[in-house]
């Protein structure tokens, strides 16, 4: 009688017993309306991050469209500037585009911005009770940025049409607002837009809507939005300041 079965030297055999444990591919993409997510868990060391996306973005699993926006979810993970660059050029690469960064970490939220990136900056659950603080970004806001915050956002620069701010705090731009700024976002009515230079494509204050004046300043002027009778106004900082804060 032929006996068929393996004998423990077969190459058969072999392979089958050093086939090596697969080890979970902890960086991932998920596919979402709003783009490519590209989530980056707790508990990997930096070296392990960009190895595990540049295997990722090389394994040949093309599960997404050429020119893809992908929005990074980093969560508490601190990011620095350069390793913001590190993964936008391995997305670059094949041919996806960074276009939002997710987090919770301050220090992560002002690298993106100064790159160049747009920002969610999400406030723990636990933290929901505490105060935000500002977050503070010294960068100037091109068209296609956004910057959203939990409490108020301090921008040092200008912001430019196209460009998005989202804050559930004040506005502050020391600079010339000429994007999209949404203070109170969360529904403070009286929360405040202050610029150096207030000629914004659109305020929102809570629910409220308007746009500046179609006549601009001879000489511009810090001033200050803010909600009057249900409606926004404008007024000069120091005339807002003289009214309203003393």
């Amino acid at each position: 009688m032929l006996d068929y079965r393996l004998s423990q030297d077969s190459d058969h055999a072999r392979g089958m017993q050093t086939l090596p444990d697969s080890l979970p591919v902890q960086v991932t993409f998920k596919g979402t309306p709003e783009g490519l997510r590209l989530i980056i868990p707790q508990g990997l060391d930096w070296e392990e991050v960009r190895c595990q996306l540049q295997q990722r973005l090389s394994a040949g699993e093309r599960l997404w469209q050429t020119g893809a926006g992908v929005i990074l979810e980093a969560g508490e993970r601190l990011l620095d500037g350069q390793q913001l660059l590190v993964m936008e050029e391995l997305l670059t690469a094949q041919q996806l585009r960074l276009i939002k960064v997710c987090t919770s970490r301050r220090q992560t939220a002002v690298a993106a911005a100064v790159a160049g990136h747009s920002v969610d900056q999400a406030t723990q659950k636990a933290d929901t009770q505490s105060f935000t603080e500002p977050l503070y970004v010294q960068t100037t806001m091109r068209s296609g940025m956004q910057l959203v915050h939990a409490g108020t956002i301090v921008v040092i620069g200008d912001v430019n049409p196209g460009a998005e701010l989202i804050a559930d705090g004040d506005i502050l731009v020391w600079g010339a607002l000429r994007g999209l700024a949404h203070a109170g976002a969360s529904g403070n009515g009286k929360a405040l837009i202050f610029a150096l230079k207030l000629r914004p494509t659109q305020l929102r204050i809570a629910e409220r809507v308007a746009r500046s004046p179609d006549e601009a300043p001879v000489t511009p002027q810090p001033e200050v939005a803010y909600v009057r009778d249900s409606a926004i106004h404008i007024a000069l900082a120091t005339e807002f300041a003289r009214r309203h804060l003393t």
